[in-house]
């Protein structure tokens, strides 16, 4: 068992204040694999501290040094690809194959495109009278979600960083082994003290200092809307600009001209990658009424191709969940499901055949599912696809708005412009149009009770920039 009994503060690995740990359990197997400081609210104001006193050297390096700084971070990254993939499909259990192409691949990518994404900027113009200048926001906490966990943290890290601001990271309790890998990677390429720390522990205790401290400039969190809605409450306190991205429950639009086979298949795909732990998870999959039956057919054996199984054998196209708890909330949901009269087309709360151990669920499909249900309505953040029938285009744009989420969303048709035109009509921050690949170039975030604020690409670093005026 691996045991981190250290944070990362002002450059260098110190011991917290306190003595207590929290245990990080391998979701394959439910074993402990290690131990993390469960850090205190004094370890929280000594990270704020030198990430404050870090800033005003830091934010005064020119552009050019801070990007090189970012190409020798994601260098080190891709010297330990294998470790971080190893960790992450233990701690998340995402099959390793798709663990070292998408949850390390992409932060890696991360790192690598913001310089690009720099040169995008304009960091200066003249407006009349007046020279309009970017400069970085200050002190920026992290606080980052466990199901994509190093990608979170990559997407806010390394814009930041661009962007000049100080940081101090709060990773998810449940997924933050590969964090600490991260912050060994930084201490390696010599970032000067105090930019990066790495303060691990508990949302109520770390997670709540940070977002309350008074030195802190802005909080950057990823996670489920409650939890989002309390940052907000305390980071309003000191009036700190906030940027949240949170839940979603987004809707697959398939429109009478689709190929529904096609739509359908992608569809599933889209809603169980990483055991349907993905917040732009595509979860209401909405079909004319009149195609419903087909679709349930399709969708069914598609389903039922994702055999739960280890992480780590060949073959294994699900994992299990992050942990005991998630599993519970899953099956509750599929439970819900039944309880309110949606139709089961395969899966259910009953454990898959033949895993004793791991937070396996069943793959799930329901059918007939109508827009006020439970499992039409909140995030289930497990793999269960709801299709709902609709009857006409208006019906089916009302339905998919019809929720207090705006993350994601797809529309498929045969004619390319009719499906972009019901994209625009989509109350959400992204869609993609007859499978459109994910875009991590583009700026991502959410409508209504999804969040606000971007991240990825442009956008996101302007994210980290304040504007200031210079009268001349």
């Amino acid at each position: 068992m691996e045991v981190r009994d250290k944070l990362y503060i002002d450059g260098a690995w110190v011991a917290p204040v306190g003595k207590e740990a929290i245990e990080v359990v391998n979701a394959g197997t439910e074993e402990v694999m290690a131990t993390i400081p469960a850090g205190s609210v004094e370890d929280a104001d000594r990270a704020v501290k030198a990430a404050r006193a870090a800033f005003d050297s830091w934010s005064q390096t020119s552009l050019e040094e801070r990007l090189k700084y970012l190409t020798r971070i994601q260098e080190g990254l891709g010297a330990r690809m294998a470790d971080l993939a190893n960790v992450i499909a233990k701690e998340v259990g995402m099959p390793i194959n798709l663990a070292n192409l998408i949850q390390v691949g992409l932060p890696i990518a991360d790192f690598a495109s913001t310089a690009s994404v720099a040169g995008e900027v304009v960091w200066e113009e003249r407006i009349g009278s007046s020279l309009v200048v970017k400069e970085p926001v200050g002190v920026v906490v992290a606080i980052t979600p466990w199901n994509y966990p190093l990608h979170q943290i990559a997407a806010k890290v390394a814009p930041a960083l661009a962007a000049g601001c100080t940081i101090v990271l709060k990773p998810s309790e449940v997924a933050p082994l590969n964090a600490f890998i991260l912050a060994e990677v930084i201490d390696e390429v010599g970032l000067p003290a105090g930019v990066f720390n790495l303060v691990s522990g508990s949302g109520p205790v770390i997670g709540e200092a940070l977002a309350s401290h008074p030195d802190v400039d802005m909080v950057s969190f990823t996670g489920s809307t409650r939890a989002g809605k309390r940052v907000a409450e305390l980071a309003a306190s000191t009036v700190k600009r906030v940027a949240l991205e949170l839940g979603g429950k987004s809707a697959n639009v398939i429109l009478d001209d689709a190929d529904l086979k096609t739509a359908v298949t992608r569809g599933v795909a889209d809603c169980y990658l990483n055991s349907g732990q993905t917040c732009i998870a595509l979860t209401r999959m909405l079909v004319p009424r009149s195609r419903l039956a087909e679709a349930e057919e399709i969708a069914a054996a598609e389903a039922d191709s994702y055999t739960p199984g280890d992480p780590f054998a060949d073959g294994t196209r699900i994992g299990p969940l992050v942990s005991a708890p998630q599993r519970e909330r899953v099956r509750s949901y599929i439970k819900k499901g039944i309880d309110e009269g949606a139709k089961l087309v395969t899966g259910g709360v009953e454990a898959p055949d033949g895993l004793g151990k791991g937070f396996f669920v069943r793959p799930t499909v329901f059918s007939d599912v109508r827009p006020e249900m439970t499992i039409a309505q909140e995030e289930i953040f497990g793999p269960v696809l709801s299709i709902m029938p609709y009857d006409t285009e208006e019906d089916a744009v009302a339905i998919a708005n019809g929720t207090t989420y705006g993350l994601s969303g797809a529309v498929w048709s045969a004619d390319p412009e009719r499906a972009k035109k019901v994209a625009r009509r989509l109350r959400t921050g992204q869609v993609s149009v007859n499978g459109g690949a994910f875009n991590p170039a583009a700026p991502m975030g959410g409508y209504k009770q999804s969040g606000y604020g971007r991240e990825y690409g442009r956008y996101g670093l302007e994210e980290f920039l304040e504007v200031k005026s210079l009268q001349l």
